[in-house]
């Protein structure tokens, strides 16, 4: 039996890390004793270990937990024994964790009857953190069981890939016949008959990793996964929803069904606490979040909000301090709250501990298969630390381990043999007085010195990776080893060699061209080219660069070439306005054609359509976005003249009612899919754009990633510009909602006026002598108005009154006049009631109601009556005021109109809102613009089969489906106010990656994307149309017009 390196013993571990002796540590040192056990009756606890195997550990009931756990781990001789915890069931049959600080008589009633498991606690982003190769085996163990018990969810080609894994690790490198044999006998996964033939494609293809390699290489596979050490807990929100809880690294997550569709980082977490059933999550304040300060979920019992509590209060200690958090004073008097604290080293004190410590490393035994293996192999197929001769591979000189060694003999031997005796998977041993057997201390010596030494080779080999571009410390990419072949949730996993002794440079990646045809594509060919993807999140946000710019310039040629033939060549157009729209937009569109070029050159190479890749000089996109952005300072001057454009169209539109005509007309084509102005103040939305992409890659990458430097330097020059036309954008875009509103209602003076500011437009019913009746209500800063829709053939809103607010006050009426979500406006000429369609839509309106009144007592807005005593706008000049202002042509138009009134567009948000039964506010507008997105996306109806591919362009609340993005106008669009988007649910039947649904009432979409990342991105702009804020922009009164 080889001997312990000697240590110290006058220091443990806890006094290195500067802790309490008895709490600063939750693992022992090899060669330490566990801490001195109290006085007391002891009990015998079992113990279930990753392997199945049981354990019995004789321990005073007095102890506490932290003694038992120190002892399971000194059992193991387990150093990173932090990661890990006991859990087990308490009486009212909820599962939980053995407390560090409590005694164990105060949590296990009966122990004699309790098994307690050990299992992993804290999962770190990235297994490279994990130092210690029986640490990733544990971890591996656990994968195993959280894939075979259904809880790790994923598609059949992450899961085949993670099997074949396991199955390289328990049986060696691939032989059909008994690959094929193992596999009939043992169940890995759900439903695993189906997947046997790509699960020995896959082991086929890992043909030399050892064990430790094939661990390492499940926990690459694992780690990428959505559902990757996740523990949910059961929750409801305010209005009923099922969801779910977890808590990882990053914070608090929220899922729906096995879909995460919420997280809130701890940077944003300001506290978390629950009373009663509430499980309470208490954000720092951020101007820029929708979300409320104090979000509140539903549990389904006190206890189950004190376990997740206490769980969040763990992970945020973990993986946030530096050290452990010293224990508050306990109360002379009184005691409010939970004294509960985590208890153990961080995550940081570990990682240095282990880096800075030197100990030996002793063998430990794998338990290869867990049904079969003979009688002579039961013995030391468990988690302990006894050495065995055959453990480690003896490298031949090229670094492959022998296919003729003992070990490799010894895993086929087990895999032949079949016992059906299921006692045969489980035993029981006394412990903690380890049994030592009769091995040669020579073999002991020899194979720890080789596992040293293989090691050592190992962790020498990571500097290597980096060199490749792969981003150890990204939590997206980490350089991983193993041949891996297979799909990660439909993205191709890194090509990276193995950890070999020999320290082989990782192979390059591998990646295809990128096909945008314009065509149906089978699951098939949808499959074959998802495996060649590039899988960094880099590429996935440079993607989205190209796409947007796709659209963006699509959206220049509305203007430029579109609209300059449809109403630039008419002679009603004044030269003023042509040589406007021309000087403004022709060099953008110029600029940012060459743009798109290079772009799409740029990901032509990151895809791997050259040799080029293979240097990693052209995976990268902020050099592209530097350059470029420094080429267009010099046009900096055409962003101020938006406003221009803007003043001049409408002052043309003023003077010329044929021009007006003309403009009308445009926007009903289908080129024109958004109002034109909107087309206008694109180049100023754009900006935010590149600024968002930048601020993505920023926190993608590492400070040491060779594209980070530019991208940083790219985001300073674009935020400089940003923050320069911000104030200038919020009045345009107050201008251009005045504008849209202006054509969509009759009956209106003086709308557009300077200091007068929009908020919020949406449906109410208001209560009169006839009942309830549906009304559309805008609100400004200075006053309300109430509209209806006639069946008009203009589809204009006929204006009924007006509320000035000054001197109104708002209450809630639902108990005096007995109507839901009722309130009413209380004005110094008039009260009107109106109610809600719901409580939330109420509360939006009166808080944004109540905010206009308050700005109203403290400014001097408009004041002027906005009604007209006829359907004609006073602002327009009459058409015998002027004999220059309008053409004979004018004139005959002007009389054509009266005739037979030209419609209006019948798709704007208002008449959105008005079939929809909802509101939007101004807020909603900004949050939309800033939520803009392009990009393929697979289609399928509720009752359809296949999918189809359609370009898809997010905006204005809205998708725009096209064959391609080549294509100049829209198929069809789909407006998204009033719909839900959710996860579909397993009784749908879809089984596909990245699927999100879509819904409103009987009208149900499901659209497929990509990757994980475009999936997020969908997601998050769909939930901007789709969940609308609360509260006002109210800006300032003397700059809030231009005019």
């Amino acid at each position: 039996m080889a001997e312990q390196e000697p240590m110290p013993t006058a220091q443990g571990a806890g006094q290195r890390l500067g802790a309490p002796e008895t709490l600063g540590i939750s693992t022992l040192d090899p060669g330490h004793r566990p801490p001195a056990m109290p006085s007391g009756r002891h009990v015998t606890i079992r113990v279930r270990m990753l392997d199945d195997t049981e354990e019995l550990f004789d321990i005073s009931q007095k102890a506490s937990g932290k003694v038992l756990f120190d002892l399971v781990c000194s059992h193991m001789n387990l150093i990173e024994g932090d990661y890990f915890g006991l859990e087990f069931q308490n009486q009212q049959k909820m599962i939980v964790w053995l407390d560090h600080i409590k005694p164990i008589i105060k949590q296990l009633r009966r122990p004699k009857h309790t098994i307690l498991r050990f299992a992993v606690k804290f999962f770190p982003p990235d297994h490279a953190q994990l130092l210690e190769e029986l640490t990733r085996y544990l971890f591996a163990l656990q994968i195993k069981q959280d894939v075979s018990c259904g809880r790790l969810t994923c598609n059949d080609s992450s899961a085949a890939l993670m099997v074949s894994h396991i199955i390289q690790s328990e049986i060696g490198d691939f032989e059909e016949s008994l690959c094929r044999s193992h596999l009939l006998n043992n169940n890995y996964i759900p439903d695993q008959m189906p997947l046997i033939d790509k699960i020995m494609e896959f082991h086929s293809k890992n043909i030399g990793q050892t064990p430790a390699e094939s661990d390492y290489q499940l926990l690459e596979v694992a780690r990428r996964l959505e559902m990757y050490g996740v523990r949910l807990h059961p929750a409801k929100d305010r209005e009923g929803t099922k969801l779910s809880l977890a808590v990882g690294h990053t914070g608090v997550l929220v899922f729906q069904g096995h879909t995460r569709i919420n997280a809130f980082n701890w940077s944003k977490v300001r506290k978390l606490s629950f009373k009663r059933k509430r499980f309470l999550i208490k954000l720092r304040p951020d101007l820029n979040s929708t979300y409320q300060d104090t979000l509140e979920f539903l549990m389904g019992s006190r206890d189950c909000c004190k376990i997740f509590w206490k769980i969040c209060v763990e992970y945020h200690a973990f993986f946030r301090l530096f050290e452990e958090p010293k224990p508050k004073p306990k109360p002379v008097l009184f005691t409010r709250g939970s004294s509960f604290r985590f208890s153990g080293r961080t995550q940081k004190q570990v990682i240095d501990y282990v880096r800075e410590s030197e100990f030996k490393k002793i063998p430990f035994e794998r338990k290869h298969s867990r049904v079969q293996h003979n009688s002579r192999v039961q013995q030391n197929s468990r988690l302990s630390p006894l050495p065995s001769p055959r453990h480690h591979e003896v490298p031949t000189e090229h670094g492959a381990p022998r296919v003729d060694s003992p070990h490799r003999r010894h895993w086929t031997e087990s895999a032949l043999v079949s016992a059906e005796d299921p006692s045969a998977s489980r035993t029981t041993r006394l412990s903690p007085v380890r049994q030592r057997n009769g091995h040669d201390e020579r073999d002991r010596t020899g194979s720890a010195s080789g596992t040293e030494e293989r090691r050592g080779s190992t962790r020498q080999t990571h500097p290597d990776h980096l060199s490749t571009g792969v981003v150890a410390n990204s939590p997206r990419l980490s350089a991983s080893s193993g041949n891996s072949h297979g799909m990660v949730n439909g993205q191709k996993s890194l090509e990276l060699c193995s950890h070999s002794p020999d320290g082989r440079q990782p192979s390059p990646l591998t990646s295809p061209l990128l096909n945008d045809a314009g065509s149906v594509r089978t699951d098939d060919e949808d499959e074959v080219r998802r495996k060649r993807f590039p899988t960094d999140r880099a590429y996935f946000i440079a993607k989205e660069l190209l796409t947007t710019e796709r659209t963006y310039v699509k959206d220049l040629e509305v203007v430029t070439v579109s609209f300059q033939s449809a109403v630039g060549q008419d002679e009603a157009t004044p030269d003023s306005l042509k040589n406007t729209v021309l000087s403004t937009f022709e060099p953008l569109h110029k600029f940012h054609t060459g743009f798109l070029r290079e772009v799409e050159q740029r990901l032509a190479l990151w895809e791997g359509r050259s040799n080029a890749h293979i240097k990693g000089d052209y995976q990268r996109i902020g050099d592209v976005m530097l350059k470029n952005l420094q080429g267009l300072k010099p046009l900096s001057a055409n962003f101020h003249k938006q406003s221009e454009v803007l003043l001049e169209l409408e002052k043309a539109c003023r003077a010329s009612r044929r021009l007006e005509g003309l403009c009308r007309d445009f926007e009903l084509q289908k080129v024109c899919y958004v109002p034109l102005n909107v087309f206008i103040l694109r180049p100023l939305h754009r900006l935010i754009h590149y600024r968002q992409i930048l601020e993505r890659l920023c926190k993608h990458y590492p400070a040491t990633h060779v594209d980070f430097r530019d991208c940083r330097a790219a985001l300073a020059d674009v935020s400089e510009v940003v923050e320069l036309l911000q104030g200038s954008l919020i009045k345009m875009e107050n201008f251009q909602k005045l504008l849209e509103l202006k054509k969509d209602l009759i009956g209106v003076d003086n709308l557009i006026v300077p200091g007068r500011e929009f908020i919020r437009l949406g449906c109410l019913s208001k209560l009169s002598g006839k009942g309830l009746q549906q009304r559309m209500f805008f609100l400004f800063n200075d006053v309300i108005l109430y509209t209806s829709r006639g069946m008009t053939a203009t589809n204009q809103f006929k204006v009924h009154g007006q509320l000035p607010l000054h001197g109104m006050t708002i209450r809630e009426s639902e108990d005096e006049w007995g109507v839901p979500h009722a309130f009413t406006l209380v004005g110094e000429r008039q009260s009107v009631v109106v109610a809600a369609s719901s409580l939330k839509e109420m509360e939006k309106w009166m808080e944004d109601i109540q905010g206009a009144i308050e700005m109203a007592k403290t400014s001097n807005g408009p004041s002027s009556d906005i009604l007209s005593s006829n359907l004609t706008d006073s602002n327009k000049c009459p058409e015998d005021s002027s004999v220059d202002a309008e053409s004979e042509d004018d004139i005959t138009a002007l009389h054509a109109s009266l005739d037979k009134p030209t419609p209006h567009r019948g798709n704007t948000m208002v008449h959105v809102c008005w079939h929809r039964n909802t509101s939007v506010s101004m807020v909603d507008f900004s949050i939309a613009v800033e939520n803009q997105l392009s990009g393929n996306l697979l289609r399928k109806f509720k009752n359809s089969n296949g999918w189809q591919k359609l370009w898809v362009v997010f905006t204005n609340f809205s998708l725009f489906f096209y064959k391609s993005h080549q294509d100049d106008y829209p198929l069809a669009s789909l407006p998204l106010l009033g719909y839900s988007v959710t996860i579909p649910s397993d009784s749908e039947n879809i089984h596909k990656d990245y699927v999100f649904k879509l819904h409103f009432k009987s009208h149900v979409y499901y659209f497929r994307s990509e990757s994980e990342y475009t999936f997020e991105r969908w997601m998050e702009v769909i939930r901007s149309a789709t969940l609308k804020s609360s509260g006002a922009r109210f800006l300032n009164s003397k700059e809030s017009n231009p005019l």
